[in-house]
């Protein structure tokens, strides 16, 4: 990553976040100008390490822009100088590292006082915690700590609170490897009902993103949400996508685990309901794993009643939910835009990413360029150039083949299959529960004389037909199915013909935004 550009973002989270309160609504319109006025009359650590008082014209200004474009317009125009290295800096860091380890509990107050009268120089402090950190001279560092006081999360309401975070899984079969997994999930503090969860075959932001995103598709944004404090949680794109969808970001302390609690007492639950019977049978593929994952989630732990709060998560989440709050995932996913820096190569004049080739324009022959792409498109046939320097546009790389000496790998050994199969028993009866219920509907709908309602069956199939599937319902996953029958149970008013539209209107030929587009098309009619 260039470091102009993440410095014109930190510029950019520093602007966004002093002015959240009025971008979130929580300071009423009418009292702008007052608070306006308290933020110019208290002084803040702006992100070049200095403490100073914003002029009240400069916020007026970044407010403006705020409110009229959102997080990107309050973009920080980079200073010629930027990145430049000031003499005498060097001494007076390993200066201060000095006097850090020669006494632990020295604080930044008193290591700038000492520097300023031998040099008449101070260091800022963030500045100053960042060279510290590094050089491994920070209290924690030192063996300098305390416990903490322990609290609790809770929560009165459904969507008011998140908690989210990582978990080691079971190996699964990719290809001709057998590799680890990892679940990334959201669960909800109140009810403790999972509101996103899925394994993956990494651990990191596009995966973090991933699961977000399908939360935020299926249940709108929550009011906050709750993460580890790794890197992956503190991308700027996720707290300006935050911020954009109205949620605050809390942050688990460095090195306290127990913060995480809640999380980490569902995926103890995981691994021993699930897990285990899943490490005791032959290797799955992921999508198997996801399936029957889905599956167990739905019947298994969605409809148990929890030890805790005494009855089931799903009752829970669904009495007390707060009002949905809806999210443009259009919107939304330009925040997540990934941004690596590449060489050309100066044979094929093209660049790597994830594997794959893109060829660019033959000048850009050995020059060193940045690449940025969509994460989530797939599959990924074009990405844009820049350059890392002037941020100048240089166009477009296209997806092509280059001749790859093949690696030979071992096919892995297949262990013994047990004799009974839990994770297909998982699947079946997850979709048995879902026909009796779109049959139970079919009949109520029938008896009741109303306009006959489309059978679950068939609005699947439909779908799946237009979307290019074969198979009708068994084209799609265990919570694919889930996702479309919920869907199902709130609009009573679904049509083919509205299907096919929703399907010729969406930007990408998935669930997501098919359902998207049909919640439209319902909401127009409603209307009319």
């Amino acid at each position: 990553m260039a470091k102009r550009r993440t410095s014109d973002e930190a510029w950019m989270v520093f602007w966004a976040s002093l002015l959240s309160p009025l971008y979130l609504g929580e300071v009423d319109a009418k009292e702008t100008a007052r608070f306006l006025r308290q933020l110019a009359g208290e002084e803040h650590l702006f992100p070049d390490g200095t403490r100073r008082k914003p002029s009240l014209s400069t916020l007026r200004r970044k407010w403006k822009k705020l409110r009229q474009g959102g997080p990107r317009a309050l973009q920080r125009k980079t200073r010629s100088d930027r990145g430049t290295v000031r003499k005498g800096r060097r001494s007076l860091i390993e200066r201060a590292i000095e006097l850090k380890k020669d006494q632990a509990r020295r604080s930044s107050v008193v290591i700038n006082h000492i520097l300023k009268v031998e040099s008449k120089q101070e260091i800022p402090k963030s500045t100053l915690y960042r060279h510290l950190k590094q050089a491994g001279a920070t209290r924690q560092k030192l063996g300098i700590v305390s416990q903490p006081v322990r609290g609790r999360w809770t929560r009165d309401r459904s969507n008011a609170l998140w908690v989210g975070d990582f978990e080691d899984g079971p190996r699964v079969i990719a290809g001709d490897q057998v590799v680890k997994t990892h679940l990334s999930a959201f669960i909800d503090c109140h009810s403790r009902y999972v509101v996103a969860a899925r394994y993956y075959l990494r651990e990191n932001l596009d995966v973090l993103v991933d699961t977000l995103l399908q939360a935020w598709s299926e249940h709108g944004s929550s009011r906050e949400i709750y993460v580890d404090n790794a890197k992956v949680y503190h991308s700027r794109a996720l707290k300006l996508a935050s911020m954009a969808t109205g949620t605050r970001v809390r942050y688990r302390k460095v090195r306290d685990p127990a913060g995480g609690g809640l999380i980490e007492s569902f995926f103890r639950t995981v691994q021993s309901q699930f897990e285990a019977e899943v490490r005791a049978h032959s290797t799955l593929t992921l999508e198997k794993l996801n399936q029957g994952f889905s599956a167990w989630l739905a019947i298994g732990y969605h409809q148990t009643i929890h030890s805790e709060i005494r009855e089931t998560p799903r009752d829970r989440y669904e009495r007390d939910r707060l009002p949905r709050r809806h999210v443009d995932l259009g919107e939304i996913a330009a925040y997540f835009h990934q941004r690596v820096q590449r060489t050309v190569h100066r044979v094929y004049c093209d660049v790597q990413l994830h594997g794959k080739f893109y060829r660019v324009d033959t000048r850009l022959r050995g020059d060193r360029i940045e690449v940025r792409y969509d994460p989530f498109e797939r599959p990924l046939e074009t990405v844009l150039l820049y350059d890392p320097k002037t941020d100048v546009y240089l166009g477009k790389g296209v997806l092509h083949d280059r001749p790859v000496d093949p690696q030979q790998v071992p096919a892995p050994a297949k262990p013994e299959r047990p004799k009974f199969d839990y994770v297909e028993m998982l699947i079946d009866e997850h979709r048995q529960q879902l026909d009796r219920e779109a049959r139970g509907l079919d009949y109520l709908a029938a008896m009741s004389h109303a306009d006959r309602r489309w059978p679950f069956t068939e609005f699947v199939q439909r779908l799946a037909s237009r979307l290019g599937k074969s198979g009708g319902m068994s084209a799609f996953s265990g919570s694919e199915l889930e996702t479309l029958h919920r869907f199902y149970l709130r609009h009573s008013r679904l049509t083919a013909v509205l299907v096919d539209r929703a399907v010729e209107a969406a930007a990408a030929p998935t669930i997501t935004d098919v359902l998207f587009q049909l919640q439209l098309l319902l909401e127009e009619e409603r209307s009319e």
